[in-house]
């Protein structure tokens, strides 16, 4: 059960990513010599409008594959003795795959192609929170009580008071305050209220709790509110997606400061296990508790992957990105061959990186 939540999980957000690729794409002309899910050979696949549609053995990845991505295949055509690769030469003797290449189509047509892989996984985290804030509600802001002893009560704040700043940023729901918090810990907090929808600050010094291990500024939280209408369900979906975004860069923060520990970097392989656990923890609630939960994992991950992407990093959409960039500024693109390098060199450091982080998976798991 635990293996067959993974591989949907996964295999929605890689579907979901591939598929924003494939659909700009599309629209922008190019054609589409594959779109497949899952890796290695294939299990299933039919030719369908010019483009092969793949189910592959292995269940985690999949690809969006267009004409000329990596390659200029015209001027490959006009050397003799060149051979194109099986799936392109295939593609092209398909009368209707004959779309524009990736690279002779416009800077703009190819950067809403690029960036369509981590737009789609937004959409998908947004579609999931919404979900999930439809069935159980929305956390807002308001504060429900207000602990003895602690800094927030001797600041004046009182249940009831709704937060809307923290020194200048936004709090939109209640996981925003949490996670400021907690990724600024010991700071001093300007904190902007409403009270009878009169504007108020207050300075306040968390203190530090050796009961919870953390600094904490003495405020509770009321529970979740239900959704009055699909309006609210929007805007709060729109709120949790920002939340994990910023929750994704802030961790990223961490990892770069070196304040988190590399037992504390979560790889493929330990994700499948908080997975299996999720399930295994939701199972006496209910069907409906699985599926939430899942879905909860499913936002988290999705957003990852968009952020992850997004990165200036060669091999990554973001490093293709940051080529069609220059390529806009400069009003020529970057020499395609040094192009190719550089991602190949990316990949090559991410491949290594992926290793060290599957080994570390398995020597916390043994």
């Amino acid at each position: 059960m635990s293996l067959v939540a993974a591989i949907l999980v996964f295999g929605l957000i890689i579907l979901f990513h591939e598929f924003g690729h494939f659909l700009m794409a599309k629209r922008g002309g190019i054609g589409v010599v594959e779109f497949s899910l899952g890796m290695g050979p294939r299990l299933f696949s039919v030719v369908k409008g010019g483009t092969r549609y793949s189910l592959k053995a292995f269940p985690f990845g999949g690809s969006c594959m267009m004409l000329g991505e990596d390659a200029d295949l015209e001027e490959d055509e006009e050397q003799e003795g060149e051979q194109k690769a099986p799936e392109n030469r295939e593609a092209l003797e398909r009368p209707e795959c004959r779309g524009a290449f990736f690279n002779e189509t416009s800077v703009w047509t190819r950067f809403l192609v690029i960036a369509g892989g981590p737009l789609f996984n937004f959409i998908l985290a947004f579609l999931g929170a919404c979900f999930i804030i439809s069935a159980v509600g929305y956390e807002p802001t308001d504060v429900y009580s207000v602990t003895e002893g602690y800094p927030a009560e001797a600041a004046g704040i009182r249940a009831g008071d709704v937060i809307t700043h923290i020194n200048g940023k936004r709090m939109r729901n209640y996981g925003d305050i949490l996670n400021y918090i907690s990724f600024h810990p010991g700071e001093t907090l300007t904190i902007a209220f409403r009270r009878n929808q009169e504007k108020q600050t207050a300075v306040i010094e968390p203190k530090f709790s050796e009961e919870y291990g953390r600094y904490l500024i003495g405020i509770g939280y009321g529970g979740r509110r239900k959704s009055e209408s699909v309006f609210t369900t929007a805007k709060y979906g729109c709120y949790e997606l920002c939340y994990w975004v910023d929750t994704t860069f802030e961790s990223l923060k961490m990892i770069v400061r070196r304040q988190v520990r590399a037992d504390d970097i979560a790889g493929p392989v330990r994700i499948v296990s908080m997975l299996d656990n999720t399930v295994k923890e939701s199972r006496e609630f209910g069907l409906m508790a699985v599926l939430l939960n899942l879905t909860n994992m499913c936002v988290l991950l999705s957003v990852n992957l968009g952020v992850m992407n997004l990165l200036p990093i060669p091999a990554l959409d973001g490093g293709r990105l940051v080529f069609i960039v220059l390529e806009a500024l400069r009003g020529r693109p970057v020499d395609r061959e040094k192009e190719g390098m550089i991602h190949m060199a990316g990949m090559a450091v991410l491949m290594v990186l992926m290793v060290l982080i599957l080994f570390n998976d398995i020597r916390n798991m043994l």
